[in-house]
């Protein structure tokens, strides 16, 4: 069950957000409150398990790690190095973005010349993390695989992706494999009541499960929503998360899909207020029809239906067709499919 509110009520908070009456702190909360050791990962369980084994018997084979994004994957591999290297963690750790650099040239400079070096202190090696590793080019991939088998005795690799798919095979079966699943919504709830105590923010029952379904799941998405609708005013509730996160009330969307087989024409008002007045994304709108068709009171069959055109309708406008044409031929099918029932 989600808590009542994350904090004590509007009249006891001290918004530490504010520094000298009016300064900001700018200070990003994913970064500034990051777990830094194992123990203090929220979520997760089993991998944590693993990965706690490995620092206490030092010895950490290369990792693969993947997931979806803010799943605290990039987290857990700094919280590793941390808890397995304590005072010489900055000699001996370093973070790379496979993203901004992608292509053979990285791997022949940088992270071969960090893991052909000595660990520094008692450590028994070094570790690399290169986050967004699926963006290596093949080539790339290729040369990482050799650099891994040749410098495996004094630096360990753990290789961060969205999708374990796209890193070639070789590379695959000299790691060891950790898939993070999106958190559910009693770790972020955790979470976020830690990040409001932190910094004294008041977070009513609507806008806390308001921070959690938006984000579907994503930690570092849930916080800086979190952090972006703090800093709108002195209570958080789920009018300024809206406003913050430009997207619909599940509610809207719910009225505007009961009114599609009844007055398609004030379902297609709603859509257009959502579009040109509260300025939704038309392609945040599709997803958000996504998962609100699911709770339809409809046969399977008749999902299945609209789900599938939903999916064609996100992908044309993705491609630059008309939101409102698109979303507008989704309700119309939405409501014709309801028709029937």
């Amino acid at each position: 069950m989600l808590p009542e509110k994350l904090l004590r009520t509007p009249e006891d908070c001290h918004r530490s957000l504010r520094l000298d009456g009016n300064q900001m702190d700018l200070d990003l909360w994913t970064e500034k409150y990051r777990p830094p050791t194992l123990g203090e990962i929220i979520g997760q369980e089993s991998i944590i398990e693993s990965l706690t084994k490995f620092v206490e018997n030092r010895s950490v084979p290369h990792c693969l790690f993947s997931g979806p994004p803010g799943t605290s994957k990039t987290t857990a591999a700094m919280a590793m190095a941390r808890d397995l290297f304590g005072d010489t963690f900055d000699r001996n750790f370093m973070e790379l973005n496979a993203s901004d650099e992608r292509g053979i040239d990285v791997v022949r400079n940088q992270i071969k010349n960090f893991a052909r070096t000595m660990p520094a202190g008692d450590a028994p090696f070094k570790i690399l993390v290169l986050d967004e590793a699926d963006h290596l080019t093949a080539d790339a991939q290729h040369a990482l695989r050799r650099t891994m088998e040749s410098y495996a005795g004094s630096c360990r690799m753990v290789l961060i992706c969205n999708y374990s798919s796209r890193i070639i095979p070789p590379i695959q079966s000299r790691c060891a494999i950790f898939r993070f699943p999106r958190l559910s919504d009693d770790s972020m709830a955790v979470r976020l009541k830690f990040n409001a105590k932190k910094d004294n923010v008041y977070v009513n029952a609507s806008g806390n499960k308001l921070i959690l379904y938006l984000p579907a799941g994503e930690r570092a998405a849930a916080i800086n929503l979190l952090q972006a609708s703090a800093s709108a005013g002195e209570k958080v509730d789920d009018s300024i998360v809206y406003s913050i996160a430009g997207r619909a009330n599940p509610k809207a969307i719910k009225e505007m899909l009961d009114a599609a087989d009844v007055n398609y024409e004030d379902s297609l008002e709603k859509l257009r207020g959502l579009i040109y007045q509260q300025g939704v994304s038309p392609v945040d709108l599709a997803r958000q029809l996504h998962r609100e068709v699911l709770k339809l009171d409809i046969s399977e069959d008749q999902k299945m239906t609209i789900l599938e055109r939903a999916a064609e309708v996100e992908f044309r406008i993705g491609e630059g067709a008309s939101g409102e044409v698109q979303l507008s031929a989704l309700l119309a099918h939405i409501g014709l499919e309801r028709g029937k029932s």
